[in-house]
C-alpha cells in the first residue's frame, strides 16, 4: 500500500523548523567559540595586568637583586592572595624560581624558556605548567634604575575560565532555546495562516485553479468585472474592457471607472441586479450583479456583462416587420370587404354603380396617414407609421404625417431608422396622451436631403421639465418617473450616432408640447423611387 504524500503545509512547517534549528545551532556554535576566545583573552590580559602591577613594585626588583628571598616570597604571596591568581612566580635572570606557591619548586628553573621576557618583552599565553593549565601573563622585573633582574609570571586557573564559560554558555543556551521555541511557534502560526489563506488547498490545486480561472475569464464571451470589499477592481477580463469600451486596471476604485452611471450605482450600493439593460458606446448590454459573501464576511461583488446589441437590432427589425404585417393584415380585411362590395355590384348588373365605387376608392385616401402618404416612398416607414396610427388611436391620440413630408427613395438602414422613429413616436404618443391639451395629437415630418433623412416629431404633451432638458438623453432619465426605464431616448441617440447623425431636443417656442429632431445621414437610396 503506497504512502500518502505529506501535505504542503506540513512540509513547509518541517522545512521551517529544520532551517530555524540549523540557523540556531550554527549561531550557538559561533557564539560559544567567540565566548571561549574572549574569555581566554580576558583572563590572559588580566594575568598580564596583575604581572605588570607586581613588577612595578621597585622594592620587589631590589629584593630580587639582593637575593632577599623572604621579601620576594612575601610580596608574591600577598599579590596572589589579593588577586585570586593561581600563582605569582618571580624568577631571577637565570629563570630560577625565587617565589612560587609550592615551596618545593623554589630554586628550580621555570618550565619554559624565559629568554624572550628577560630581553624586555611581555608574553600572554595559555600553557600547562606545574600547577596545571592556566592563562599566563609574563613581564620583565626591573630595578629602580631600569636593569632587568628577572621576570614576574602570573597565572589564572583554566578551571576558572571553564566555569565562566559554562555560565555564559548556559545563559546563551537558554536564550537560544527560547529563540528556537519562538521560531517554531512562528513557523506553526505562519503555516496555519497560509493554510487558512489558501483554504487548505495544495500548490498544484492552486495552480490548477489559476489555470481554470484564466481559461474561464478569458475564454468566455461575457464580460466579468469583480470588485473587492473596498470597492476596488480585483478581477476583469478583456471582454469586459471591450464591452465597456474602456481600459480597466486592477486596483482602480469602481467609482473612478469610465462606465455608465447606472453600473457605478449598482457597484456602489452592492445590491443584486438581474438583466439590467444599459447603453455604453454603440452597444446595448445586459448586466447582472451579485454580492459575494462567504462565512458571513463580505468579499465584494461580481458584475457580468452580455452584449445584446445584435439581438436588440434583430428584435427591432422583427418589430418593424410585425408592424408592417399587422398593417397589411388590417388592409387585407379592408380590401376584402371592398372587393366583396364590388363583386356584388357587378354580379347584380349594377355596372355604373361599380364604376362610381371604383372611382370613389381611387380618389379617396387609401392610406390613413394623410395627404402626404404618397410622398413617402419607403414601405417600412409607411407600414410602421400606419400601425402606430392605429395604436395611437386606441389611446386617444391622433397621429398624422406632416404635409411637407417627402421621402422619394427607400431606406437602406431600416433597423436604425425604425429605432429612431419608433422611439420618438412612442414617447410622443405617451406624452400627448398624458398631457393636458385636447385633442391629443402627434405629427411626424419626414424629409429627405439626398441620402440623409431628417425626422421631426411634435406632440401636444406638457413638454420636458426644465431640470431634465440637459440630461433627457442620459440612460436612466425619464419624464415618466417610476413608470419609465430611461432607455428609449438613449437607444435612439445611440442608433443615430452610429450612422454619424444625432438626435436633439428642439425648442417648441410658444407652442405647448415637445419637438424632437433627428438627422440620419446615409440611410436612403440614391435616385431611386419605390412604388407602394
Amino acid at each position: 500500500m503506497s504512502r500518502r504524500p505529506m501535505r504542503f503545509a506540513r512540509q513547509a512547517l518541517v522545512l521551517q523548523i529544520c532551517l530555524i534549528a540549523l540557523v540556531t545551532a550554527i549561531g550557538f556554535v559561533l557564539v560559544a567559540s567567540l565566548l571561549d576566545r574572549n574569555l581566554v583573552d580576558q583572563y590572559g590580559q588580566r594575568a598580564l595586568a596583575v604581572a605588570r602591577s607586581v613588577a612595578a613594585d621597585s622594592d620587589l626588583g631590589g629584593a630580587v637583586a639582593r637575593r632577599d628571598l623572604p621579601q620576594v616570597r612575601d610580596q608574591a604571596e600577598r599579590a596572589r592572595a589579593a588577586t585570586g591568581a593561581l600563582f605569582v612566580v618571580v624568577t631571577d635572570r637565570n629563570g630560577i624560581r625565587l617565589a612560587h606557591p609550592d615551596a618545593a619548586k623554589i630554586g628550580e628553573p621555570v618550565s619554559t624558556d624565559p629568554s624572550w621576557v628577560l630581553t624586555g618583552h611581555e608574553v600572554v599565553d595559555v600553557q600547562r605548567g606545574t600547577l596545571g593549565v592556566s592563562a599566563r601573563g609574563k613581564v620583565p622585573l626591573r630595578t629602580p634604575d631600569g636593569a632587568i633582574v628577572g621576570q614576574v609570571s602570573v597565572g589564572f586557573d583554566a578551571e576558572d575560565i571553564s566555569d565562566a564559560f559554562l555560565r555564559l554558555i548556559g545563559n546563551t543556551a537558554a536564550f537560544t532555546g527560547g529563540a528556537l521555541l519562538v521560531g517554531v511557534a512562528g513557523a506553526a502560526w505562519l503555516t496555519r495562516m497560509l493554510k487558512r489563506r489558501t483554504l487548505g488547498l495544495e500548490p498544484q490545486e492552486l495552480a490548477e485553479l489559476v489555470r481554470q480561472r484564466e481559461a474561464v475569464l478569458f475564454g468566455i464571451r461575457e464580460g466579468v468585472l469583480a470588485v473587492d470589499s473596498d470597492g476596488r477592481v480585483s478581477v476583469r477580463n478583456r471582454e469586459a474592457e471591450r464591452l465597456l469600451d474602456t481600459p480597466i486596471e486592477v486596483g482602480t476604485p469602481a467609482a473612478e471607472l469610465a462606465i455608465p452611471q447606472r453600473l457605478r450605482d449598482v457597484l456602489a450600493e452592492r445590491r443584486p441586479a438581474d438583466d439590467l439593460i444599459t447603453v455604453t458606446g454603440d452597444r446595448m448590454l445586459v448586466v447582472n450583479h451579485r454580492p459575494v459573501v462567504r462565512g458571513g464576511t463580505e468579499l465584494g461583488s461580481v458584475l457580468t456583462l452580455r452584449d445584446q446589441t445584435d439581438l436588440a437590432a434583430l428584435s427591432r427589425e422583427l418589430e418593424s416587420v410585425r408592424s408592417m404585417t399587422d398593417t397589411l393584415r388590417a388592409q387585407r380585411h379592408e380590401f376584402t370587404n371592398r372587393l366583396h362590395t364590388l363583386s356584388g355590384l357587378l354580379q347584380t348588373g349594377r355596372h355604373q354603380e361599380a364604376v362610381e365605387y371604383v372611382q370613389a376608392l381611387s380618389s379617396g385616401s387609401v392610406a390613413r396617414l394623410g395627404p402626404a402618404t404618397e410622398a413617402v416612398r419607403d414601405p417600412y416607414l409607411v407600414a410602421f407609421l400606419s400601425a402606430k396610427k392605429a395604436v395611437a388611436a386606441e389611446r386617444g391620440v391622433e397621429l398624422e404625417l406632416g404635409e411637407t413630408s417627402w421621402v422619394p427613395s427607400a431606406a437602406i438602414a431600416p433597423v436604425e431608422v425604425m429605432t429612431v422613429v419608433g422611439n420618438l413616436v412612442d414617447n410622443a404618443i405617451d406624452a400627448a396622451r398624458l398631457g393636458s391639451a385636447r385633442p391629443a395629437r402627434v405629427e411626424v415630418d419626414l424629409l429627405a436631403d439626398g441620402t440623409t433623412l431628417h425626422v421631426s416629431v411634435v406632440d401636444t404633451g406638457d413638454g420636458v421639465p426644465e431640470p431634465l432638458r440637459e440630461k433627457i438623453f442620459t440612460e436612466g432619465v425619464s419624464t415618466k418617473g417610476a413608470d419609465g426605464n430611461g432607455l428609449g431616448l438613449a437607444l435612439c441617440r445611440q442608433a443615430a450616432r452610429s450612422l454619424g447623425g444625432d438626435v436633439r431636443l428642439a425648442d417648441a417656442g410658444e407652442a405647448r408640447g415637445t419637438v424632437f429632431v433627428a438627422v440620419l445621414p446615409g440611410v436612403l437610396e440614391t435616385n431611386q423611387e419605390v412604388a407602394l
